[in-house]
C-alpha cells in the first residue's frame, strides 16, 4: 500500500512509475489527496475541541471548589456540547480513514524506474542465461510419462481422493521431494537464513498485510467458517511475523527461510503447459524472506538472486533470469526477477522462482518499521523469493537427466536421496 504522504509529495513521480504497470486510474490519487485533506482538517478541529474540553474540565473543577455552581454548570453544559461535536468528528474521521483505505488499496505498488515497459510476458527481458542445454534422444519422454513409468507419482489417485492438481508422490518420487526440500533448506541456512516452520493457515489481517487481499482472493483457498486462508506461499506467515513491529536498525537484514505446502486455486489455467507437474493446486516450496534497510535493499535483492542461481547451478539445470516487465509483475512488487529452467522433453522454459522487492508497499500495510541510529522511525523494505518451488524443478530434473538406464540424480542431491539413479 502506497504511503499517502509520498503520493502527496511526489504525485508526478508516482504517476510515471504507475504507467510502467499500465495503470491508468490516476484520478484515485487526487481523490485520496482530497480525502486526506479533509481528514487532516477534521483531525485538527477535533484536536482543538478536545484541548478546549480538557481545559474546561479543569476550570469546572476549580469553580465547583470555589462554590460558583452556576458558572460551573454553564461551563459543564458547554463542555457537553464540545464532547458531542468531538464524537461526530471522530465518527467522520473513521469514515474518512476507511474511504482513504478503500481507494489506496486500488493502487498497485509503484515499479522501480528500471523495470522494463511492456504488457505481457512476451515483453520480459532476459537478464542472463546459464548452463548446458541437454541433448535428449528422439524418444525422450515428458515428465508425466516418466512419473508413470517409474511409479514416482499418481495423478489419478490424487484426483480420486481430492481432485485434479493434487498428486500423490510415491517411493523414490516422495524421497526426491524430501531430498529437494532438505537440500534447499540446508543451502539457505548455510547462507545465513534462520529456519522457520510456519502455519499453513493465516487470518484475514495477515492476507491483507502481504497483499493477497483484496487482489488475489480468487486464487486462494478459503476456510470461511474461521475466516482463514490456506497460504499460497510461506512468504505470507513469515512476513507477518513482523507485523506491528519496530525493529532496531542493527538487526537488519532479517533473513528467514521456511518450507511449506502451498495452495493455489489457479483459476482459469488450461492448455498443454498445465500438464503433469507444470501447474498444481498443492505443491511444496522453500521460501526465503528478508526485511531490509531501504539504504541497501537492492543489494539484498542481488544477493537473493545469486542464492537462487547457486541452487540451480548445483542441480546442474540450465536456466535464465527474466526481468519482468510492468505488465507481468504482481500487484505488490516493485521489481521482480523470474528464474526459468529448461525442460528438455517439453522444449519449454518453466518458471521455478520469483525474487522480488516490495520496497515499503507491504511494510506500510504491516506497520513494519525500524528505528535508525538517530531514533527516527522508518518503514522497512520487504523482499522474498522461491528457493525453490519443487514441481517444475522435479519436472526438469526428470526430463533433462533421463538415460536408457534410468534417471540420473545430480551429485549435489545424492546424499539427500540416498540413491544415484531412478531405475
Amino acid at each position: 500500500m502506497l504511503v499517502i504522504s509520498y503520493i502527496r509529495e511526489h504525485k508526478e513521480e508516482v504517476i510515471e512509475r504507475l504507467k510502467i504497470k499500465n495503470f491508468t486510474r490516476f484520478e484515485l490519487l487526487d481523490e485520496i489527496i482530497a480525502l486526506d485533506d479533509e481528514r487532516r482538517a477534521a483531525q485538527m478541529e477535533n484536536d482543538s475541541i478536545l484541548a478546549e474540553a480538557n481545559n474546561l474540565a479543569k476550570s469546572i473543577g476549580d469553580l465547583y471548589k470555589q462554590g460558583k455552581t452556576a458558572e460551573a454548570n454553564e461551563l459543564k453544559a458547554h463542555n457537553a456540547e464540545l464532547k458531542e461535536k468531538s464524537k461526530v468528528l471522530s465518527e467522520r474521521l473513521e469514515e474518512l480513514k476507511q474511504q482513504i483505505l478503500a481507494k489506496t488499496v486500488e493502487i498497485p505498488n509503484t515499479p522501480r524506474l528500471d523495470v522494463p515497459r511492456g504488457k505481457t510476458a512476451a515483453d520480459n527481458v532476459v537478464d542472463s542465461t546459464e548452463g548446458v542445454m541437454p541433448e535428449l534422444p528422439t524418444d525422450a519422454l515428458p515428465h508425466w510419462d516418466l512419473l508413470k513409468k517409474y511409479q514416482l507419482a499418481d495423478f489419478e489417485l490424487g484426483n480420486k481422493v481430492t481432485g485434479a492438481g493434487f498428486p500423490f508422490y510415491k517411493g523414490k518420487g516422495a524421497r526426491l521431494q524430501r531430498a529437494l526440500i532438505n537440500f534447499f533448506l540446508d543451502e539457505a541456512v548455510n547462507d545465513g537464513y534462520f529456519e522457520i516452520q510456519p502455519p499453513i493457515l493465516v487470518n484475514e489481517e495477515s492476507a491483507f498485510a502481504t497483499g493477497q487481499l483484496p487482489d488475489k482472493e480468487a486464487q486462494m483457498y478459503a476456510v470461511p467458517l474461521d475466516k482463514m486462508y490456506m497460504i499460497p506461499t510461506a512468504e505470507v506467515p513469515i512476513t507477518n511475523m513482523f507485523r506491528d513491529m519496530i525493529v532496531p536498525e542493527n538487526a537488519l537484514p532479517i533473513k528467514r527461510v521456511a518450507y511449506s505446502n502451498c495452495f493455489r486455486r489457479e483459476a482459469g489455467s488450461w492448455g498443454k503447459n498445465v500438464r503433469g507437474l507444470n501447474r498444481l493446486h498443492q505443491f511444496d516450496k522453500v521460501e526465503i524472506v528478508e526485511i531490509a534497510n531501504p539504504d541497501n535493499s537492492f543489494e539484498r535483492l542481488a544477493a537473493m538472486k545469486e542464492h537462487v542461481a547457486n541452487l540451480l547451478r548445483k542441480l546442474e539445470l540450465p536456466f535464465h533470469i527474466l526481468h519482468l516487465c510492468g505488465g507481468d509483475m504482481s500487484w505488490t512488487s516493485a521489481t521482480t526477477y523470474d528464474f526459468e529452467v529448461w525442460s528438455a522433453a517439453q522444449k519449454l522454459w518453466l518458471e521455478v522462482s520469483s525474487v522480488s522487492t516490495f520496497e515499503t508497499f507491504q511494510a506500510n500495510r504491516l506497520k513494519l518499521r525500524f528505528k535508525d541510529k538517530d531514533g527516527n522511525i522508518k518503514l522497512a523494505h520487504t523482499l522474498n523469493g522461491s528457493a525453490l518451488a519443487l514441481p517444475r524443478i522435479v519436472a526438469a530434473l526428470l526430463e533433462n537427466n533421463q538415460t536408457d538406464k534410468g534417471i540420473i540424480i545430480p551429485k549435489a542431491l545424492q546424499k539427500y536421496t540416498g540413491f544415484e539413479i531412478i531405475d
